[in-house]
């Protein structure tokens, strides 16, 4: 013990010694240094006498993580853990056996397999409960711990239990993981009128060219306009965002740029894509989950006035994160290197007090599971640090358009609250559970249009027998919704994902005032006439700083 003692004491003596002497010639490195010795004092004291044993690792990663989340929401010190996450995230792939995983009732359960990973393939299907993961149970587990049971290296294998509605035994399935590539474009289809729908769920290193082919197969598919839904994507890499845009605007367009202290973080973003989709009305829907490399986008279309905003105002992300390994690439540092700002030269950046409850995570989208994965809260929005009007500025075309706190819409719009009963059925997830319980029972039978009255019948009593209290008259007032809930559930454990969110957005006001606005434009242009968003007049208007020129 008192060796260790001492080799610690004489490790920290040389680090203070050599920032001492590396901070001799700057005043502010030097007062920066000089508070080392406080540092050391500190952490000998905890280690000498600290009532129960603390390892000198621990205090140190936790001085640092400390020492980070007093600079901003988003300036991490990553353990080696994290830092495998975050690559996992950006690089989008990863061992494992492909599946949407989250927690019902204390039990991990299936939301969806992965079309074509290997759970897929051994017949794994939506609702299964996993009630053991190589012979260990998994009752009370978190999504997170789930996850890395599931997940491991290439070729080798886990055995997992299930338990399924309809079926007395248990069944095990022994899954060879293989490499998973998570998808930034879950789903893109033709909806009425010819109109594209294509959903981007966050910015990961394939995310531009997932867009460029959705694009591509919806135009072969007969779609001659597109809705960009940005909902509840919390970002991701800087550089795709810029792929994503420059998709849709003309070559040797100012689409982003960013400023920072160190020179080398002023950078310029322009298009440069060959072949862009300038002849599409566009539509972009946003809402107060969309972030980051989301608020590029939509604000560089937007300034540009290429698409029509609509929805509600975005979080207010705009700082530029950089990640630098440390320790033989083991962990890392993403610190906050430069704010970004649209080509009008707003920053939509939302200030933020020191409390800020949300902890840096825009690797995963808001309330939706990560395969494999965790399951996020959604993001927390800070309240503005003042009352002070935000600035303004123009677009292209003379538009208002302000800066200092997320991405105004050009139309906003609240999303669809659901009615009480609904709401209980919903975050107890009984349309899913219930969803699963008839397919397994009635082999060869297909949804339709609308829910058969003996669909209807036992889904009732179902809800009964789960112990929700309802009335005859609430159950008739809000049947529509919960024949949606209903329907999105019984598609997607019959044809996918997909499937699920035709139907999810039947009844989504946000989607549907797009598609009315679509239907009534046929150029770019014209969408904002069909909303009749037109140039304010002018005002006094804040400018580009021009330093940034």
């Amino acid at each position: 013990m008192i060796r260790r003692r001492i080799v610690l004491a004489a490790l920290l003596a040389a680090l203070f010694a050599l920032g001492w002497w590396v901070g001799r010639g700057s005043a502010g490195a030097g007062d920066l240094y000089a508070n080392l010795d406080l540092f050391v004092e500190v952490l000998q004291r905890v280690e000498e006498s600290y009532v129960d044993r603390v390892e000198p690792k621990t205090l140190v990663e936790g001085a640092l993580k400390g020492m980070l989340r007093d600079l901003d929401p988003y300036s991490q010190y990553l353990d080696a853990r994290g830092y495998d996450n975050l690559r996992v995230t950006t690089h989008g792939t990863y061992g494992g056996v492909g599946l949407v995983v989250s927690v019902r009732d204390h039990h991990p359960t299936v939301i969806s397999p992965i079309e074509g990973g290997p759970a897929w393939s051994l017949g794994m299907r939506p609702g299964d409960v996993i009630v053991r993961i190589d012979g260990a149970p998994t009752a009370g587990l978190s999504v997170e711990e789930v996850a890395e049971k599931l997940r491991g290296p290439q070729g080798t294998h886990v055995r997992v239990s299930v338990r399924r509605e309809g079926e007395e035994s248990e069944i095990e399935y022994a899954i060879e993981r293989r490499v998973i590539v998570t998808k930034s474009v879950p789903y893109a289809f033709v909806a009425e009128g010819h109109t594209g729908y294509l959903r981007l769920a966050n910015f990961s290193e394939s995310s531009g060219a997932e867009v460029r082919d959705a694009v591509q197969r919806l135009r072969r598919e007969g779609a001659t306009r597109l809705v960009l839904d940005l909902r509840s994507n919390p970002g991701g890499l800087l550089d795709q965002a810029v792929d994503v845009a420059e998709q849709f605007t003309k070559s040797n367009t100012l689409l982003v740029y960013t400023r920072g202290r160190v020179k080398g973080q002023d950078q310029r973003f322009y298009s440069s894509d060959a072949r862009p989709v300038l002849d599409w009305p566009l539509v972009v829907l946003v809402d107060e989950g969309s972030a980051s490399a989301s608020e590029i986008v939509a604000g560089a279309l937007q300034d540009l006035d290429r698409a029509l905003v609509l929805g509600q105002t975005t979080f207010g992300k705009g700082l530029v994160q950089s990640v630098f390994p440390l320790r033989n690439r083991t962990v890392a540092l993403k610190l906050t290197t430069s704010r970004y700002y649209t080509p009008s030269g707003r920053s939509i950046d939302r200030p933020r007090g020191q409390d800020s409850a949300l902890a840096g995570r825009e690797d995963l989208a808001p309330d939706e599971p990560d395969e494999d994965g965790e399951v996020v809260a959604p993001l927390a929005r800070p309240a503005r640090a003042d009352t002070a009007p935000p600035p303004s500025f123009r677009t292209t075309a003379g538009r208002v358009v302000h800066g200092g706190g997320g991405i105004r819409p050009d139309v906003l719009m609240e999303n669809d609250s659901l009615p009480p009963l609904t709401r209980r059925v919903e975050s107890r997830g009984l349309a899913f559970r219930f969803a699963n319980r008839w397919v397994n029972r009635h082999a060869g039978w297909k949804l339709g249009s609308s829910i058969e009255p003996a669909v209807w019948s036992e889904f009732t009593a179902f809800l009964g027998q789960e112990r929700v209290e309802f009335t005859p008259a609430e159950v008739a007032a809000e049947r529509r919704w919960l024949e949606r809930a209903l329907r999105r559930e019984l598609a997607r454990r019959l044809h996918g994902d997909a499937a699920a969110m035709r139907v999810a957005l039947e009844g989504d006001p946000v989607f549907e005032r797009a598609l009315d606005v679509l239907s009534r434009a046929r150029t770019p242009r014209e969408v904002f006439a069909a909303m009749r968003v037109a140039p304010e007049p002018p005002a006094r208007l804040a400018r580009e700083p021009a330093s940034a020129r």
